[in-house]
């Protein structure tokens, strides 16, 4: 099982891979929407906001189930989707990764992975 530094590690990298997506394509796919990461099996939760910009640091959340779109992972699925080990798409239809979203912001999200 991963660990709490691992799962930050992670979620950094996710950030740093969506910061190189060409900013056209970007602000052509992605409305403002605030994001939790819910790790279950370490009892974490963490948030950030999505914009044409980017995606802003994710903080530690207290309360993961108020975000726009809400990820729940375990933490050593995170860190193979950060380290392309497991494809996000792959991850959700096996039932490793849930996603609670809108269905507009699950087709939005779709087209950046």
């Amino acid at each position: 099982m991963a660990n709490e530094e691992d799962c930050r590690a992670a979620l950094e990298r996710v950030a740093a891979r969506l910061a190189e997506v060409d900013a056209d394509r970007l602000a052509e796919h992605v409305v403002e929407r605030t994001i939790s990461c819910r790790i279950p099996d370490l009892g974490l939760a963490y948030r950030s906001r999505l914009h044409g910009g980017g995606l802003d640091p994710f903080e530690p959340d207290g309360d993961p189930g108020s975000a726009q779109v809400r990820l729940t992972v375990d933490s050593d699925d995170l860190v193979a989707m950060a380290h392309d080990e497991l494809h996000p798409a792959k991850a959700w239809a096996a039932g490793r990764v849930k996603i609670e979203a809108s269905i507009f912001d699950l087709l939005r999200l779709r087209k950046l992975l």
